[in-house]
C-alpha cells in the first residue's frame, strides 16, 4: 500500500535550499524575503492575553469559548460588514494551513470529485486535493471573475471552488462585482465556495472585500465559507489562530469531524485571539510597519529592473524581469536575497518571483542598499 506521502509533491522550499546557502554568505548575512513570516513583536495586549491564561489544566473545546465566538462573529460584522452572524456561522481552526490541506478530506471528497484553485496559488490547495485523493484542476482568477458564466472551468463534479483574494502570490484583489459573480456562478452550479481572504485587511491600493459582505452574497452565505487568519494581522504565525464564517449547513459538519479528530485551539490562544480580534489600534501600527517596508522595496526592486505587477495587497511584491525566475533567484541569492520563484505558486509564475516585504527594517534597508 502506497504511504500518504506518495501523493504528495516535492516540498517546494526544499529546492531553494541551495540558493539559501549561497545569499546566507554574503558577508553582511542574508536577506530573507522568501517567506512571508512575521518579524515584529506579538502585541502586548495579545501577549498578556495569552499569559493571563496560561493556567489552563483540561481541554479546551474545538468550537471555541462562548467568548471567542462572539468575538468573531463581532469582527466579522464589524470588519467585514457581514450582517446577523451568529455562532453557527463561526467555527475556530489550528491555524489556516491545516484547514486548507485537510478541507477536502473533512468534506468527504475523493476520486471523481474535482477541487479548483487559481492557476497562480498557495501551493496547499493542489495538497488538499492530493490528499483526498481527489482530482485538481486551475482556472484563470481574471477571466473567471471577469465573466463567470463563459469560463473553460468545468463545474461538473466540482464540488469545492477555492478562491483568493487578496492573491499569494500575485497580491490581485478581485472587485465586488468580480466576487459576485463568482458567488453566483458556484451557486448556480452547486459548487461549495472557500474563499481565502487571510490578507483581506492589508490592501494598499485597493481596499478588499469579503464574500461575506451582502452586497456580494445578496444577504445570504448560503455555499459560502470565508478562511482567515491572525497571523498576518497581529503577528501570530507562532500562536495557529484562525477561523471559518460562513454557512452554518457547511461548518456543522466540519465541527462534528473536527471534535473527533481533536483539532482544537488551545485555551491561551483562544484567549489571546479574543484580545487581537478586539483591538484595531495594532492592526494598524503593523500596517504602517509594512507599508514602508513596501514603499522601499518596490523602489530598489523598480530601479534594479524589475517590473511589479499586481501587488495591490498582501504581504509581498510580485516582481519580474521577464527571464526564469530561478535565474532571478540566483541572482538576488549572490547578493545576499532570498526571494521565492514563481513557479511555486504554478507554471503561469515561470518569469516572477515574490518578495515579502515581512523582514525588519534594518534587513530591508540591507536588501535596498544591495539592489542600489
Amino acid at each position: 500500500m502506497s504511504a500518504v506521502s506518495d501523493r504528495l509533491p516535492t516540498f517546494p522550499w526544499d529546492k531553494l535550499e541551495p540558493y539559501k546557502k549561497t545569499a546566507a554568505a554574503h558577508p553582511d548575512g542574508i536577506v530573507d524575503l522568501s517567506v512571508g513570516t512575521p518579524v515584529d513583536p506579538v502585541p502586548e495586549l495579545i501577549q498578556k492575553a495569552l499569559i493571563d491564561a496560561a493556567d489552563s489544566p483540561g481541554y479546551p473545546t474545538v468550537w471555541g469559548t462562548p467568548a471567542l465566538r462572539d468575538a468573531i462573529t463581532g469582527w466579522v460584522e464589524r470588519r467585514l460588514g457581514a450582517r446577523e452572524v451568529t455562532h453557527r456561522h463561526v467555527l475556530p481552526i489550528v491555524g489556516s494551513k491545516e484547514l486548507v490541506a485537510w478541507l477536502p478530506t473533512q468534506l468527504g471528497l475523493g476520486p471523481g470529485d474535482k477541487v479548483a484553485y487559481p492557476r497562480l496559488a498557495y501551493p496547499t490547495y493542489e495538497v488538499g486535493a492530493r490528499l483526498a485523493r481527489a482530482q485538481y484542476e486551475t482556472y484563470d482568477t481574471e477571466t473567471f471573475a471577469a465573466s463567470a458564466e463563459g469560463t473553460r472551468l468545468d463545474p461538473t463534479n466540482l464540488k469545492l471552488l477555492w478562491l483568493n483574494s487578496p492573491s499569494n502570490p500575485t497580491g490581485k484583489v478581485l472587485s465586488k462585482q468580480e466576487l459576485t459573480r463568482t458567488v453566483a456562478w458556484a451557486r448556480e452550479h452547486g459548487v461549495l465556495l472557500f474563499s481565502d481572504e487571510c490578507y483581506l485587511e492589508l490592501g494598499w491600493e485597493a481596499d478588499p472585500v469579503s464574500v461575506l459582505h451582502p452586497d456580494v452574497n445578496g444577504g445570504s452565505y448560503e455555499g459560502i465559507v470565508a478562511v482567515h487568519s491572525l497571523s498576518k494581522r497581529s503577528n501570530l504565525a507562532g500562536y495557529r489562530a484562525a477561523f471559518l464564517a460562513g454557512d452554518p449547513a457547511v461548518l456543522a459538519p466540519l465541527l462534528e469531524i473536527r471534535k473527533h479528530g481533536g483539532m482544537m485551539t488551545s485555551a491561551p490562544t483562544q484567549a489571546a485571539v479574543i484580545a487581537a480580534l478586539g483591538d484595531d489600534e495594532h492592526v494598524r501600527v503593523q500596517r504602517d510597519r509594512y507599508a514602508s517596508r513596501r514603499k522601499a522595496l518596490r523602489e530598489a526592486l523598480e530601479r534594479h529592473g524589475f517590473r511589479i505587477e499586481h501587488s495591490e495587497a498582501s504581504l509581498y511584491l510580485w516582481a519580474t524581469k521577464a527571464e526564469s525566475c530561478w535565474t532571478t533567484v540566483a541572482h538576488l541569492a549572490d547578493l545576499g536575497i532570498l526571494v521565492a520563484p514563481g513557479d511555486f505558486y504554478g507554471e503561469a509564475g515561470a518569469q516572477h518571483v515574490r518578495v515579502a516585504f515581512t523582514a525588519t527594517d534594518e534587513r530591508v534597508a540591507a536588501a535596498v542598499q544591495r539592489l542600489a
